[in-house]
Protein backbone atom coordinates (compact mmCIF):
# COMPACT_ATOMS: atom_id res chain seq x y z
CA UNK A 1 0.00 0.00 0.00
CA UNK A 2 1.14 3.46 -0.46
CA UNK A 3 2.07 5.74 1.97
CA UNK A 4 0.72 9.14 1.67
CA UNK A 5 3.89 11.60 2.60
CA UNK A 6 3.03 13.71 5.38
CA UNK A 7 6.03 14.51 7.80
CA UNK A 8 3.36 16.00 10.48
CA UNK A 9 5.16 16.33 13.89
CA UNK A 10 8.90 15.15 12.81
CA UNK A 11 11.59 17.57 12.91
CA UNK A 12 14.22 18.11 9.88
CA UNK A 13 18.05 19.81 10.44
CA UNK A 14 19.10 20.52 6.79
CA UNK A 15 22.15 21.86 6.34
CA UNK A 16 23.11 24.31 3.62
CA UNK A 17 19.43 25.87 4.39
CA UNK A 18 19.59 29.37 3.84
CA UNK A 19 20.05 29.25 -0.13
CA UNK A 20 20.28 26.47 -2.92
CA UNK A 21 19.58 23.05 -2.51
CA UNK A 22 19.35 23.56 1.48
CA UNK A 23 16.40 26.11 1.32
CA UNK A 24 14.45 24.31 -1.60
CA UNK A 25 14.92 20.91 0.85
CA UNK A 26 13.99 22.40 3.72
CA UNK A 27 10.48 24.09 1.94
CA UNK A 28 10.01 20.44 1.06
CA UNK A 29 10.08 19.16 4.05
CA UNK A 30 8.22 21.97 5.48
CA UNK A 31 5.17 21.56 3.17
CA UNK A 32 5.09 17.73 3.59
CA UNK A 33 4.18 18.89 7.43
CA UNK A 34 8.77 18.72 8.85
CA UNK A 35 9.42 21.60 11.63
CA UNK A 36 12.75 22.64 10.27
CA UNK A 37 16.04 23.46 11.82
CA UNK A 38 18.28 25.25 9.09
CA UNK A 39 21.99 25.44 9.74
CA UNK A 40 24.29 27.64 7.38
CA UNK A 41 27.76 29.14 7.84
CA UNK A 42 25.73 32.65 7.62
CA UNK A 43 22.24 31.35 8.41
CA UNK A 44 20.33 34.08 10.60
CA UNK A 45 19.04 32.79 13.98
CA UNK A 46 15.85 34.75 13.20
CA UNK A 47 14.37 36.99 10.32
CA UNK A 48 16.06 35.13 7.01
CA UNK A 49 14.28 34.39 4.43
CA UNK A 50 14.55 30.68 4.63
CA UNK A 51 12.46 31.17 8.01
CA UNK A 52 10.10 33.22 6.22
CA UNK A 53 9.33 30.89 3.34
CA UNK A 54 9.52 27.57 5.46
CA UNK A 55 7.13 29.58 8.32
CA UNK A 56 4.11 30.47 5.48
CA UNK A 57 3.92 26.73 5.52
CA UNK A 58 2.49 26.42 8.88
CA UNK A 59 5.75 24.70 10.62
CA UNK A 60 8.07 26.50 13.22
CA UNK A 61 12.02 27.26 12.00
CA UNK A 62 14.78 27.44 14.00
CA UNK A 63 18.09 29.07 12.82
CA UNK A 64 21.31 28.17 13.67
CA UNK A 65 25.46 29.76 12.33
CA UNK A 66 27.96 27.18 11.74
CA UNK A 67 31.11 26.75 9.67
CA UNK A 68 31.55 23.73 8.92
CA UNK A 69 35.10 23.79 7.86
CA UNK A 70 35.47 24.31 11.84
CA UNK A 71 35.05 20.62 13.64
CA UNK A 72 35.12 22.63 17.10
CA UNK A 73 31.65 24.55 15.55
CA UNK A 74 30.30 21.50 14.39
CA UNK A 75 30.85 19.69 17.78
CA UNK A 76 29.63 23.30 19.35
CA UNK A 77 26.26 22.84 17.16
CA UNK A 78 25.63 19.55 18.62
CA UNK A 79 26.06 20.75 22.15
CA UNK A 80 23.26 23.28 21.48
CA UNK A 81 20.98 21.10 20.13
CA UNK A 82 21.54 18.73 22.86
CA UNK A 83 20.93 21.71 25.55
CA UNK A 84 17.68 22.44 23.54
CA UNK A 85 16.21 19.26 24.01
CA UNK A 86 15.76 19.34 20.47
CA UNK A 87 14.80 15.61 18.60
CA UNK A 88 16.01 15.10 15.60
CA UNK A 89 13.66 12.82 13.23
CA UNK A 90 15.04 13.44 9.58
CA UNK A 91 18.98 14.52 8.89
CA UNK A 92 19.71 16.17 5.59
CA UNK A 93 23.51 16.75 5.22
CA UNK A 94 23.68 19.24 2.30
CA UNK A 95 26.08 22.14 3.02
CA UNK A 96 29.16 21.65 0.73
CA UNK A 97 31.59 23.36 -0.84
CA UNK A 98 33.56 23.08 -3.79
CA UNK A 99 37.15 24.33 -4.95
CA UNK A 100 38.48 24.53 -9.34
CA UNK A 101 42.43 23.58 -9.61
CA UNK A 102 43.89 20.98 -11.61
CA UNK A 103 45.33 18.24 -9.09
CA UNK A 104 49.24 19.17 -9.75
CA UNK A 105 47.94 22.78 -8.60
CA UNK A 106 45.54 22.20 -5.62
CA UNK A 107 47.13 23.12 -1.98
CA UNK A 108 46.80 21.75 0.80
CA UNK A 109 44.80 24.17 2.53
CA UNK A 110 41.84 23.72 -0.41
CA UNK A 111 41.81 20.27 -0.05
CA UNK A 112 41.35 20.34 4.27
CA UNK A 113 39.21 22.84 3.67
CA UNK A 114 36.96 20.59 1.22
CA UNK A 115 37.04 17.36 3.11
CA UNK A 116 36.73 19.04 6.66
CA UNK A 117 32.82 20.69 5.05
CA UNK A 118 32.14 17.77 2.38
CA UNK A 119 32.97 14.56 4.27
CA UNK A 120 33.88 15.51 8.17
CA UNK A 121 30.95 17.41 9.26
CA UNK A 122 29.05 15.15 7.23
CA UNK A 123 29.91 12.12 9.17
CA UNK A 124 30.35 14.09 12.74
CA UNK A 125 26.62 15.27 12.40
CA UNK A 126 25.47 11.34 11.50
CA UNK A 127 27.49 9.82 14.11
CA UNK A 128 25.90 12.17 17.14
CA UNK A 129 22.14 12.68 15.76
CA UNK A 130 22.29 9.02 14.51
CA UNK A 131 23.25 7.60 17.50
CA UNK A 132 19.65 8.83 18.85
CA UNK A 133 18.08 7.75 16.76
CA UNK A 134 19.23 4.50 16.88
CA UNK A 135 18.00 4.91 20.92
CA UNK A 136 14.77 5.30 19.03
CA UNK A 137 14.90 3.23 16.67
CA UNK A 138 13.57 5.16 13.90
CA UNK A 139 14.89 8.23 11.81
CA UNK A 140 16.18 9.57 8.46
CA UNK A 141 19.59 10.52 7.47
CA UNK A 142 20.43 11.56 3.89
CA UNK A 143 23.06 12.76 2.33
CA UNK A 144 24.08 15.23 -0.67
CA UNK A 145 26.58 12.82 -2.74
CA UNK A 146 27.35 14.01 -6.56
CA UNK A 147 27.54 12.31 -9.71
CA UNK A 148 31.45 12.98 -9.01
CA UNK A 149 30.31 9.73 -6.51
CA UNK A 150 30.73 7.97 -9.57
CA UNK A 151 33.12 9.72 -11.67
CA UNK A 152 36.20 11.77 -11.61
CA UNK A 153 35.50 15.03 -12.82
CA UNK A 154 37.56 17.84 -13.95
CA UNK A 155 39.74 20.17 -12.25
CA UNK A 156 37.95 18.97 -9.06
CA UNK A 157 39.99 16.12 -7.11
CA UNK A 158 39.22 17.32 -3.73
CA UNK A 159 35.28 17.72 -4.22
CA UNK A 160 35.58 14.31 -6.21
CA UNK A 161 37.30 12.74 -3.42
CA UNK A 162 34.63 14.06 -1.04
CA UNK A 163 31.50 12.89 -2.46
CA UNK A 164 33.08 9.27 -3.34
CA UNK A 165 33.56 8.98 0.57
CA UNK A 166 30.25 10.25 1.05
CA UNK A 167 28.63 7.33 -1.22
CA UNK A 168 30.81 4.97 0.92
CA UNK A 169 29.45 6.45 4.00
CA UNK A 170 26.37 5.95 2.91
CA UNK A 171 26.40 2.18 2.67
CA UNK A 172 28.40 1.57 5.46
CA UNK A 173 26.40 3.59 8.00
CA UNK A 174 22.80 1.86 6.09
CA UNK A 175 24.70 -1.38 6.78
CA UNK A 176 25.25 -0.62 10.48
CA UNK A 177 22.27 1.48 11.68
CA UNK A 178 19.45 -0.58 9.23
CA UNK A 179 18.66 -3.33 11.63
CA UNK A 180 17.99 -0.63 14.34
CA UNK A 181 15.40 1.14 11.98
CA UNK A 182 17.69 3.98 10.53
CA UNK A 183 17.34 4.68 7.46
CA UNK A 184 20.84 6.12 5.61
CA UNK A 185 20.42 7.05 1.91
CA UNK A 186 22.06 9.85 -0.33
CA UNK A 187 21.03 11.56 -3.13
CA UNK A 188 23.55 12.77 -6.17
CA UNK A 189 21.88 15.50 -8.13
CA UNK A 190 23.14 15.85 -11.88
CA UNK A 191 24.15 19.15 -13.42
CA UNK A 192 21.70 21.59 -11.42
CA UNK A 193 21.39 25.72 -11.99
CA UNK A 194 23.13 26.65 -8.66
CA UNK A 195 26.43 28.56 -7.54
CA UNK A 196 28.26 25.43 -7.44
CA UNK A 197 27.64 24.92 -11.80
CA UNK A 198 27.85 28.64 -12.03
CA UNK A 199 31.59 28.71 -13.90
CA UNK A 200 30.16 25.68 -16.37
CA UNK A 201 26.76 27.00 -17.15
CA UNK A 202 28.82 30.54 -18.29
CA UNK A 203 31.23 28.31 -20.48
CA UNK A 204 29.42 27.98 -23.65
CA UNK A 205 31.42 25.09 -25.01
CA UNK A 206 31.03 23.08 -21.54
CA UNK A 207 27.87 23.87 -21.25
CA UNK A 208 26.74 22.89 -24.45
CA UNK A 209 28.20 19.77 -23.80
CA UNK A 210 26.86 18.95 -21.05
CA UNK A 211 23.21 19.42 -21.89
CA UNK A 212 23.99 17.13 -25.13
CA UNK A 213 24.66 14.34 -22.60
CA UNK A 214 21.29 14.81 -20.66
CA UNK A 215 18.69 13.03 -21.85
CA UNK A 216 15.99 15.34 -20.25
CA UNK A 217 17.99 18.17 -22.26
CA UNK A 218 18.41 20.53 -19.31
CA UNK A 219 19.96 21.65 -16.10
CA UNK A 220 17.96 20.40 -13.03
CA UNK A 221 16.64 22.66 -10.66
CA UNK A 222 16.39 22.59 -6.74
CA UNK A 223 13.19 21.43 -7.01
CA UNK A 224 13.70 18.21 -8.63
CA UNK A 225 15.99 17.37 -5.71
CA UNK A 226 13.53 18.83 -2.94
CA UNK A 227 11.19 16.16 -3.97
CA UNK A 228 13.76 13.35 -3.41
CA UNK A 229 14.68 13.89 -0.28
CA UNK A 230 11.03 14.38 0.87
CA UNK A 231 10.58 11.40 -0.57
CA UNK A 232 14.09 9.42 1.57
CA UNK A 233 12.52 11.71 4.20
CA UNK A 234 9.05 9.51 4.65
CA UNK A 235 7.51 6.35 5.57
CA UNK A 236 7.40 5.41 1.79
CA UNK A 237 11.24 4.85 1.58
CA UNK A 238 11.22 2.67 4.80
CA UNK A 239 12.59 -0.10 3.05
CA UNK A 240 15.05 1.63 1.36
CA UNK A 241 18.38 1.35 2.62
CA UNK A 242 22.06 2.12 1.39
CA UNK A 243 20.72 3.62 -1.58
CA UNK A 244 22.33 6.77 -3.74
CA UNK A 245 19.39 8.00 -5.48
CA UNK A 246 20.76 10.04 -9.25
CA UNK A 247 18.66 13.24 -9.45
CA UNK A 248 20.25 13.73 -13.12
CA UNK A 249 18.13 14.07 -15.92
CA UNK A 250 19.41 10.44 -17.33
CA UNK A 251 22.86 11.38 -17.29
CA UNK A 252 24.20 8.34 -15.57
CA UNK A 253 21.92 5.87 -18.03
CA UNK A 254 23.93 7.50 -21.05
Amino acid sequence: MAHVIDLTGKTALVTGARRGLGRAIAIGLARAGADIVGVSAAQEEAGSEVQQMVEEEGVSFVGHPCDFSDREAVHALVSRLTESGLQVDILVNNAGTIIRHPAAEHEDDDWDHVLEVNLNAPFILARELGGRMIERRSGKIIFIASLLSFQGGINVPSYTASKSAIAGLTRALANEWAPNGVNVNAIAPGYMDTDNTEALRNDPARSESILERIPAGRWGTVEDVAGAAVFLASKSADYIHGTVLTVDGGWMGR
